[in-house]
């Protein structure tokens, strides 16, 4: 570890002086990028200088002890040496994490598509529920969220839905949220009372820049048709609604959400980019984590990951089996207790695995 931490902090002293060097100053992409890795890495150089000059006070705390001193002398040098082993011991954990294989995605907004799927109109409706409980999430951080396109089913449900939450180090959170969430309810269509299960799925996407993703335009097809379903006056009288289809992967995206054919189009830009970007991401991910078995948050969105009980209002995830009576809570936006100990999940696995290597 402190070899790799020594790493780091000569890393971190090369970074300052390339970015105080004109050349490097009148190169803006350059200037970004290494600004941007020398952000990255102050945090956790910061923390080893300090976890260093505790070493050498500990160190001369313990030739102090060695000599002959008054009584009183002598058990405040050994009160300083309990207190800096306690430090000591506190930086050590925390640069542990900090060395851990970072998500270059942890800091970037995010579009997440909620779509119902089996269960019919209480999957949308179900799907409306995640919406809601997301939306308040964010709040409750301080993002942002713009829906971009909606498919409602007219009962209060969404067959499917487009947002984008924007704000700081949104991915690193939501990026958890990712496969199929799964409620258990009476619907208030059931007159007998019966619970059903139903299910709606999640896909949060990092969002890409558009310097990370070359599109040659010649590569998408473009469809533009008839708005459908509410959405004013434009509805089926202007062909506003746009489909972009990227030929080579196959992925399509349609918008309508707009009144604007421009409007569409843009968000359905932005749309696609990220999702080329985040099937690219994703399958070098899955290499990886191929050999490592320790996937969480990125892997087969088929895959049921929570599931909602109604009546015993308990929220379970399945990934590292959590379980929370405290559905309101949760649905309400409080979702910060599951995704702190996912988080700290993999942090555990990440440090079995650093272990391993070394």
């Amino acid at each position: 570890m402190f070899d790799r931490l020594h790493e780091v902090a000569i890393r971190y002293d090369e970074l300052n002086e390339l970015l105080s060097d004109p050349e490097v100053i009148k190169d803006t992409d350059r200037l970004m990028k290494l600004s941007k890795e020398e952000s990255n890495l102050r945090e956790t150089v910061s923390s080893f200088r300090k976890y260093q000059a505790i070493l050498s006070e500990l160190e001369d705390t313990e030739e102090m002890l060695k000599e002959s001193l008054d009584k009183d002398m002598e058990e405040m040098a050994k009160e300083e040496r309990k207190s800096l082993i306690e430090e000591k011991e506190k930086l050590e954990d925390e640069l542990k994490v900090m060395l851990l294989p970072k998500d270059e995605n942890d800091s970037r907004n995010v579009i997440m598509e909620i779509r119902g799927a089996a269960g019919g109109d209480e999957a949308q409706l179900f799907a409306s529920d995640l919406l809601e409980m997301y939306q308040k999430y964010a709040v409750n951080e301080g993002w942002k969220t713009e829906i971009l396109d909606a498919t409602s089913n007219g009962i209060g449900g969404y067959k499917e839905i487009t947002l984008m939450i924007t704000g700081n180090n949104v991915y690193s959170k939501l990026k958890y949220e990712n496969g199929a969430h799964r409620v258990q309810r009476v619907p208030q269509t059931e007159s007998q009372g019966r619970i059903h299960t139903s299910t709606a799925t999640v896909v949060v996407m990092p969002e890409a820049e558009e310097v990370e993703v070359d599109i040659d335009e010649n590569d998408i097809r473009v469809d533009i048709y008839l708005a459908s379903g509410a959405g004013g006056q434009h509805v089926n009288k202007t062909a506003s609604a746009v489909r972009l289809t990227h030929e080579p992967t196959g992925i399509v995206v349609a918008m309508q959400d707009e009144r604007s054919q421009l409007k569409n189009r843009e968000k359905a830009m932005k749309v696609l980019r990220s999702r080329i970007y985040d099937k690219i991401t994703t399958e070098a991910q899955a290499e990886v984590d191929a050999e490592r078995k320790s996937a969480i948050g990125t892997g087969d969105r088929s895959e049921r990951i929570r599931t909602y009980n109604y009546p015993q209002s308990r929220v379970t995830d399945h990934r590292i089996n959590l379980t929370i009576q405290k559905l309101d809570q949760i649905l309400s936006g409080k979702l910060g207790e599951i995704i702190d100990a996912l988080l700290m999940w993999e942090q555990s696995q990440k440090m079995e695995q650093l272990k391993n290597e070394y």
